[in-house]
């Protein structure tokens, strides 16, 4: 049982007996440092067309060691693409350090379940809760300022008359940070939502907001709405439940009625609670939820906090898992565009009872609702996933990691680091006509186009799982079976090596200067020596033959250094048949 039985190889040129028909000089395929980018060993995030670089094995000489319609970039040559992030995402983890799995920690005090308080179990896994529950913010607001976090309360109510106070409580951002965040460098949405909808508040049916730039925004949809809010406002929610399960919410500014938001039919929640929920990027936010404390302004008549309301008068969400061995991680592995995301949310669909993470780079696209153009976007979507997949490690609870993780390296490191989890990879690997439609149609439908230089290299360092014990305990193939999926997956590496270009050499370095010491073999005193100019100093003996008399450098000689190609993606040629 093994996630690749097999050693990593890497092919120095291209089958000579085929030479490439084309020559492709894609400068997407390079890659770019990021000096402020995390370690491997402190989690990862995705990539994908940049250096489906030759190989997995030479990898080691590159560094050691669904937003809002319309937000889509308007040129024609679009961004490198998810698919650049990802692969550039999984090199990164071949000269890592095998991680040190998590342990789960001494239990404490049980925590009282009837108490009302903001739940990380049912919020994005970049939004932080503070240690009373009560104040929240984005956990990464300083390294990606455009990102929106949401969470709800542990408590909703179906019936009644009840609400909530929540204060916008500071704005983050430093006036270089606003600098990279284009449009809006600040933002909040606070409502009502029911459980299993989308946590980006507003997005989905039976989501409902106000927005802090005077907008009431349901299903997508912006209407303007009371007043805009800002730093130390406090906004008030009520929802009234009539007796056959209709209800209306409102909203309060300071103490000010901004007017009743939406109303909505008793058919339309089907007796669903409503949670409260907030939704804020470079903010944070606190709620009042002390049941003894007065509250901030006061409420209309006949409304009641929802945090003292009896236990029977409001009902509290799934409980979270405690254990690691309570929570589980699918692993998503396939090519760009073979359908991994849609199998995830249909996986999760099937299954919300469990509650998933899903992490992947679009599910984070999602989360940058307004402003930046797309390649931006994508790096920090990328960035940000390195984190979160680290921290989903040490967070018990159910992941889907949506990525390629075509390389053994990549797939085997974050396995490890969810060591204690129930883990299974789940492989998707369609037919050649099927792929090539389900591709088009991504690239279509994202905007991207995917060099076909990129898919090309990506092919060639490819390998598929296999059932490995100490790594997994569940190996899935969701399309083609694993013998048929092999053997596909050899012909596109055939193919992809007669299509690449060759290899190019190597250049040599020119030899440097050193002074530091003399050569263990040279002990003539400095009187004896005379500078030559560019040969440095040079030991001239009168009784010495002409031929002897040759320049000594101080130093080590000097020895050819192969010059390495940043262009990763011309350094070789993987294999892992």
């Amino acid at each position: 049982m093994t996630l690749l039985a097999t050693t990593e190889t890497v092919d120095t040129q291209p089958p000579s007996s085929s030479p490439p028909t084309r020559e492709f000089t894609d400068t997407a395929t390079m890659t770019d440092t990021q000096p402020w980018l995390p370690s491997p060993q402190h989690g990862s995030a995705e990539m994908v067309v940049s250096v489906c670089q030759a190989g997995e094995g030479h990898v080691e000489n590159e560094q050691g060691g669904a937003g809002h319609r319309g937000d889509l970039p308007t040129e024609k040559v679009m961004s490198r693409g998810r698919a650049f992030y990802e692969f550039k995402e999984e090199i990164r983890y071949k000269r890592a350090k095998s991680p040190q799995p998590a342990v789960d920690g001494v239990e404490t005090e049980e925590e009282d379940e009837d108490k009302v308080r903001l739940n990380p179990y049912d919020g994005h896994l970049h939004f932080e809760v503070g240690p009373d529950g009560a104040w929240g913010q984005p956990r990464f607001w300083a390294q990606f300022p455009s990102l929106w976090s949401g969470c709800r309360l542990t408590h909703g109510v179906l019936q009644g008359r009840v609400g909530f106070e929540l204060r916008l409580e500071k704005k983050l951002l430093t006036t270089q940070l606003q600098e990279q965040v284009e449009v809006d460098p600040y933002g909040m949405r606070v409502g009502w939502s029911v459980a299993h909808s989308s946590l980006l508040l507003g997005v989905d049916e039976l989501s409902y907001a106000y927005d802090a730039r005077g907008k009431r925004v349901s299903e997508g949809n912006e209407e303007e709405f009371g007043e805009p809010f800002s730093e130390g406002d406090i906004i008030g929610c009520y929802a009234s439940f009539s007796t056959d399960g209709a209800v209306e919410l409102s909203f309060h500014k300071n103490g000010r009625f901004m007017g009743q938001a939406f109303s909505l039919d008793a058919s339309l929640l089907l007796a669903r609670p409503l949670f409260p929920h907030v939704l804020c990027k470079g903010c944070s936010v606190r709620f009042l939820l002390d049941p003894t404390a007065l509250p901030w302004y006061p409420g209309p008549p006949g409304f009641i906090p929802l945090a003292a309301l009896s236990a029977g008068q409001r009902e509290r969400a799934a409980l979270p898992p405690t254990f690691r061995a309570q929570g589980e991680v699918l692993l998503m592995v396939g090519l760009p565009g073979s359908g991994k995301s849609h199998w995830a949310r249909a996986h999760m669909k099937q299954h919300p009872e469990k509650q998933y993470w899903l992490l992947g780079t679009e599910e984070l696209l999602a989360c940058m609702i307004r402003g930046g153009q797309r390649e931006s976007r994508l790096q920090q979507a990328s960035l940000c996933l390195t984190e979160l997949i680290k921290m989903a490690s040490q967070t018990p609870g159910n992941y889907i990691l949506d990525q390629s993780n075509i390389l053994f390296s990549a797939r085997s490191y974050k396995l490890q680091l969810f060591t204690g989890f129930r883990r299974r990879v789940v492989v998707v690997f369609p037919s050649v006509d099927e792929w090539k439609r389900r591709l088009s149609l991504h690239q279509t439908s994202n905007g991207e186009q995917i060099p076909e230089t990129a898919l090309l290299k990506m092919q060639v360092s490819f390998s598929l799982p296999e059932q490995q014990s100490e790594l997994l305990e569940e190996l899935q193939y969701v399309e083609l079976p694993q013998e048929h999926a092999q053997t596909l997956l050899q012909e596109f590496k055939d193919n992809a090596r007669r299509l690449l270009p060759p290899i190019p050499k190597q250049e040599k370095k020119k030899p440097r200067l050193s002074k530091k010491k003399p050569h263990p073999h040279m002990h003539t005193p400095s009187h004896r020596l005379q500078w030559t100019g560019l040969h440095g100093w040079n030991q001239t003996r009168p009784h010495m033959q002409p031929w002897r008399q040759q320049p000594r450098y101080w130093g080590v000689p000097y020895q050819e250094e192969g010059y390495y190609y940043r262009d990763v993606g011309y350094s070789g040629y993987g294999s892992y048949c």
